[in-house]
Formats: structure tokens, sequence, C-alpha cells
């Protein structure tokens, strides 16, 4: 079963998550621009199964901790609502800047290397981790059995992903172009930043 309370929760907080520029949205974007939607396809592929690996181990290893002590099942939740304002309170003091990797090897046009581009980019960011960690296990419901919940969130996960990195590698010149402009970057932060922080306000008080 399913807790579509928490669903109905979690669905537009990780849209927000997504579509907020970030590593693998910034890489979908140069990759859009210097070789095409459709190669790029191929680093989102790589990408999603590094965000579903990252996802799975990380609930797992949370439930199972949780498991032989279910008092920190309350711990997790205050850690993943500090988690939450403090990537909020920093969204909101960021000064509108569009970061680009400089690792970020937007030549290789190769299909395998592109996948695995796009896999060790969400493997190997930390950000992500601790993300997963922080953000997942709080909507998970301790009551429910844990398989199809984690399936259910981590199919959000995926289609969050593909659809945003979509969306940036297809229109990258022209959203390239308008978050490269100070002002635009501030507001998408603010916006962001304020919906993390109430998101993170939910979880503490729930």
């Amino acid at each position: 079963m399913i807790d579509f309370t928490l669903l109905s929760l979690f669905i537009p907080t990780f849209f927000i998550v997504s579509v907020t520029p970030g590593m693998c949205m910034t890489l979908a974007m140069s990759l859009g621009i210097t070789i095409g939607v459709r190669k790029t396809f191929w680093m989102m592929y790589g990408e999603l199964l590094g965000v579903a690996t990252v996802a799975i181990a990380s609930v797992l290893g949370v439930a199972t901790l949780m498991s032989k002590l279910p008092e920190l099942f309350q711990g997790f939740k205050i850690l993943g609502a500090l988690y939450l304002a403090y990537v909020g309170i920093n969204m909101w003091r960021a000064k509108g800047k569009l970061a680009l990797s400089a690792e970020q090897n937007t030549q290789s046009i190769d299909k395998s290397s592109l996948f695995k581009q796009g896999f060790f980019t969400a493997i190997a960011n930390p950000k992500g981790w601790a993300f997963m960690v922080s953000l997942l296990p709080p909507f998970i419901n301790p009551d429910l059995q844990l398989a199809p919940q984690l399936s259910m969130l981590v199919a959000v996960i995926l289609l969050s992903e593909f659809i945003c990195m979509t969306i940036y590698a297809t229109g990258g010149k022209t959203i390239g172009k308008a978050l490269t402009q100070r002002n635009n970057v501030q507001l998408l932060n603010k916006v962001s930043g304020s919906l993390m922080i109430m998101v993170a306000i939910w979880l503490a008080t729930s």
C-alpha cells in the first residue's frame, strides 16, 4: 500500500528540486547546446540510473537502521527538515550564478561515454546523497510495506528528473540566456528556497 497524502506532497517537492539549476540540469543544458538533444538522451539515461541507485541505496540503508532503532524515524524527520531548511536558506542567499562544472566534457559524443558521464555525475554528487538520505525517509510511512512506497518514490524521482533534463536540453540556448541573467536566477532561487522552507516546516511539525 501507498500513503497518498505523503505522495501528493512528495511529487511537487521533488519536482521543485529537479527543476532548480544544478549539476545534472546544467550538464543537460550544455550538452543540448553542443551536441543536440538526441545524443544528450544517452547522458540522461545514465543520470537516471545513477539517481535511482543513489535513492534506493539511501533509503535501504536508512530503513535498515530504522528497523533496528524505530525511534530514529522521528530523528530523521527532523534532520530532513533541517537539511531542507538549510538548502532553502542557501537558495535565498545565492548570488544568482548558474554554475557549470569545469570537468564537464561536452566534446564526448560517444553513446557509452555520455551514458557513463551521466551515471558518474549522479553517483559522485555528494549533495545528491545527502539530499536523498535526508529527504526520502520522511516521505515513507513506517506502518506500510517499504517496497511499493520506495518503487513509487523512485518512479516520481526518475520522471521528474527526465522531464526537467529534457526541458533544459531542448531549450538549452533559450534557458541558458535567461538563466545567465542574474535577476532571473535570483528569483528562481528565492521561489524554490521559499518552497523548500515550507516543506521543511511541514516535515518538522507533522
